[in-house]
Parts: structure tokens; sequence; C-alpha cells
């Protein structure tokens, strides 16, 4: 196997072919999805296709960010534009945030289990329709009272049981359509104090709270496929590096306390959490323990620096590469009549 250890972003809707030939040479093993590269099923299915053939290897990922609220790439065609739809343009569904799901599971337990296993099997079979593999989700964070809103709404709750409980049951449900989930953002982001797409988050806590709380669900649920890491910086553990660039945490929290042996991504190198050119921070991921170092953003030149710091899957890396493709199956059969009924519920529009 040749595929290195990156998974990059692209410019746009198809493949240039400036980013083929780069692909070609230093092929990623991965693709992320945006907002930019979708523009209709089709369209979709054609670049991802595009994708694979560059790279030549079909056991390639194709992840996105599909969590529902106010995080999803693909989205609902608004009413003013609506006309782009009828000309064929994409139109997906509004999917429900994670609170909402926690709501209903706390008004009935069955009911929000039920509501998360088909709405989350919906979703991701639909992805796999397009030749989408892997979602990044579920987000197993734990807000805390005063903590920054980039998590808010997307945590399923505000404690152990429930986040866990129906973070398992999400990352099942996707598992079930062939679809891998991705959990995140190890060992915790709910405490942090600001936007790591912004600026670096301190978590100044304690290590005996972090574990009691917010490193709880991923060892919880340690034997996933995949984990992203979270740009944050824990003084209580390293007072210089953040988790993804800390070898400490990488091996002493994730590895060891959390027993987490899945194949570990960075969060997106290109988050102003991190410093440094794009090599200088696939370098630093990748020595700190990260298996894949994740840049998102498409830029070629630093698509090229990733690449060309990012070796070759091997060792642990691959293993636990090969693992995770080795759990894409068949999709099973479910109510899908059941789950609309669910996302229109969760959405308040039944």
């Amino acid at each position: 196997m040749k595929l290195r250890a990156y998974i990059t972003g692209c410019a746009g809707p198809v493949l240039t072919e400036e980013e083929k030939s780069l692909f070609r040479e230093l092929p990623p093993c991965g693709l992320i999805l945006f907002d930019r590269n979708c523009q209709d099923p089709n369209q979709i299915r054609d670049l991802v296709a595009m994708f694979r053939e560059a790279v030549g290897d079909e056991t390639v990922l194709i992840l996105i960010d599909q969590e529902g609220g106010r995080v999803q790439r693909l989205k609902p065609v608004p009413e003013s534009v609506l006309w782009q739809h009828l000309a064929g343009a994409g139109s997906w569904r509004q999917w429900p945030t994670g609170r909402s799901y926690g709501e209903l599971y706390h008004n009935d337990a069955a009911k929000g289990l039920e509501a998360t296993r088909l709405v989350y099997q919906l979703l991701s079979s639909e992805l796999l329709a397009l030749g989408i593999n892997v979602n990044c989700v579920p987000v197993l964070d734990i807000p805390v009272e005063g903590s920054h809103d980039i998590i808010g709404d997307r945590a399923y709750g505000t404690d152990i049981a429930t986040v866990v409980t129906l973070g398992k049951v999400a990352a099942q449900a996707h598992l079930s359509q062939g679809v891998l989930p991705v959990i995140k953002h190890v060992p915790g982001h709910g405490r942090a104090d600001a936007d790591s797409h912004h600026e670096l988050p301190v978590l100044d806590t304690d290590l005996d709270s972090l574990k009691t709380v917010d490193f709880m669900p991923f060892k919880l649920l340690n034997d996933l496929p995949l984990a992203m890491t979270a740009h944050v910086l824990i003084p209580s553990l390293d007072k210089d590096q953040p988790v993804s660039t800390s070898k400490g945490i990488m091996k002493d929290i994730v590895r060891d306390w959390i027993g987490y042996d899945g194949l570990v991504m960075s969060d997106d190198l290109y988050m102003e959490a991190l410093s440094g050119s794009m090599a200088v921070r696939a370098k630093a991921v990748l020595d700190a323990g990260c298996d894949v170092g994740l840049y998102c953003k498409g830029i070629l030149e630093q698509v090229r620096q990733t690449g060309e710091m990012s070796p070759v899957l091997a060792g642990d890396a691959l293993r636990r590469f090969q693992a995770s493709v080795d759990l894409l199956g068949q999709a099973e059969e479910f109510d899908r009549d059941k789950a609309d009924y669910y996302v229109k519920l969760l959405n308040g529009t039944r």
C-alpha cells in the first residue's frame, strides 16, 4: 500500500489536473468534503470516483462533517434559491442538533434511543449513496457552564451517561450502514474557553476533574475505529503543546489511560490553534503520535507541504487504517419512514 498518512481537502467540485497529478505523486489516505465541494449527488459521486482514480486505491476514506444543526456540509436549499434545486442542484435534509437527541432521550429514553438509531441510519445511508464512507460523528465532548459555545448544542448532553449512551448508538447506526464514525474531539473539547478555528483554547482544569468528566466518554467508547484530536492546551498535562502535538498527552492519556488503539487523525491542521507552516504542523502531529494528519483547506501548495511531510502508512498506523477499512460492509435494512418521522420530530417540524 502506497497511501500516505494524511487526509486532505480539495479546492472545488471537481479535481483540477494539478490536484490529480499531486494525488498520484503523494496519494492521501483520505479526502474530506466541504460545502465548496458539494453541488449535487451526481457531481459528488463523480468527484469521489475522480479522487479514487487519481490515488489509485479503492480503500481510501471519503470523509464529511455531517453532524446536523450548525455543522453539516450538505445543506437544504433555501427557498430563495429553490429554482436552483429544480434545475438540478443538490438539496439535502436539515439534520437535528446533537442536543435534540439528548432532550428526547431525557423525556422518553426508549423513544430517544430509537430516534438516535434511525435518524443516524438514514443520514449515513444517504452519505454512502454518494460514495462517502466516513462521517465525523459522534461528538463526545461535554460542555460545562461558562465554556465557549463552539461545542454547545453539538453535544448530546452535559452528563457522561447521556453522551456515552447516545454516542454509542450513533456510532453503531453508522456502522450498520457501512459508514465509519469518528469520535471527537479526543480527549475532550467541551471545557474549552475559545474556538480552536481562531485561537488555542486552554483547559485550565485539574487532571482529576478531566479524567472524571471530559476524558471519560472516550475511555468508555475506546473500541470505536476512528478518532479526531482536540486542538486544546491542557496545562496540567503539557504547558507548551496542545493535545494534537503533545507526545506526552497522546501516549499517556489517549493511548494509555483512555486505552484507544484506533486510528487517530488530527483536527484540521489549518486551524489557528496551531502555528507554523503546514509542513511543520503535519510533522508535529505525526511526531506526537497521531496516525494521520488532516488538512482541510485545499490550497494546492499546502496540500503538497502536508503530503511531502507525511510518510507512507506503515506499522501501527497502517494496522489501524486497515482495521477501519475492514469494518466497511453491507448496509442493513431499517424503517426509513419512521426515521423520517423522527427527523421532523427532532427538528420541531412535526
